[in-house]
């Protein structure tokens, strides 16, 4: 993979969680051969994911947390994960968000990504508890000059407030407040997990809460998830697959797993690849 050799530290650091996550570990000199760096290199990556939390380093490489069902990543640990998959979810879930509609994005790195999108459909008003979310709107809209007219066209954003969690969300009883009191056209919802016996599951038990209300405001939920959360399961289930009326994923999802969840709803968008 020689055109690895260029790669930013953080798309290359996205390679080999994947490589840890999909082998069960990986050793440095493997990796030196596959990503075509020097083996100072990868211990370098290796040393800054560990410091993230996303790995664990062992003697000659480096092997998957053991992650427990109320393990919560922080933003920066999850915002390497799975890049390109989530680019690919953004972009075909973006187009389901009509001009002048009301939507909500819940907190989460792909609900990031989306924003990132979303910035220029014209007259959304968006309701999120996402700190990082309504950055991505305030940072868009942002005049040259110091100007503080609004943008034409530039979106109304309600930031929910409440309690900051290791990811960057508002959550607790001022969040779940804020939400109860308003409608939204489309949720796209971002999950830790989701499941058929488990449905949708966070490890944060008043993250469930929030979005659990999140689910009750909105006419349709849009699930953005990419292939790995697929089976997983946190410890507060906040909604059924009934729930959800579409699923955007990536290729990277199974056939089996395709199969599965083409089995239990209504609508599935494998973004990068065919898809309903």
């Amino acid at each position: 993979m020689s055109d690895n050799q260029n790669l930013l530290a953080e798309q290359r650091r996205a390679l080999i969680l994947d490589e840890v996550r999909r082998r069960g570990g990986a050793r440095v000199n493997e990796l030196t051969r596959r990503l075509n760096v020097s083996d100072m290199t990868v211990r370098r990556d290796l040393d800054a994911l560990a410091r993230q939390g996303a790995l664990e380093k062992v003697h000659g490489g480096a092997v998957p947390l053991a992650e427990a069902s109320t393990h919560e990543p922080g933003f920066e640990a999850k915002s390497s994960l799975e890049l390109s998959a989530k680019a690919d979810i953004a972009r075909a879930a973006a187009a389901m968000a009509q001009p002048g509609s009301a939507i909500a994005l819940s907190g989460g790195t792909t609900t990031y990504a989306l924003a990132q999108q979303l910035v220029d459909v014209p007259e959304l008003t968006v309701v999120t508890n996402s700190v990082r979310v309504a950055d991505v709107f305030h940072t868009a809209q942002r005049v040259p000059g110091g100007s503080q007219a609004p943008t034409p066209g530039a979106a109304t954003v309600v930031l929910t407030g409440g309690v900051r969690t290791p990811s960057d969300s508002l959550v607790g009883p001022v969040a779940d407040a804020a939400i109860r009191s308003l409608h939204f056209d489309v949720l796209f919802l971002g999950v830790h997990g989701i499941s058929v016996e488990a449905g949708l599951s966070t490890p944060n038990l008043a993250e469930a809460e929030t979005n659990r209300r999140f689910v009750g405001s909105a006419r349709r939920v849009v699930v953005v998830a990419d292939h790995t959360k697929w089976g997983t399961v946190g410890l507060s289930s906040f909604g059924s697959l009934e729930d959800v009326d579409t699923l955007v994923t990536d290729a990277g999802l199974s056939a089996a797993d395709r199969g599965e969840i083409e089995e239990h709803l209504p609508s599935l968008v494998v973004a990068g690849g065919s898809g309903d």
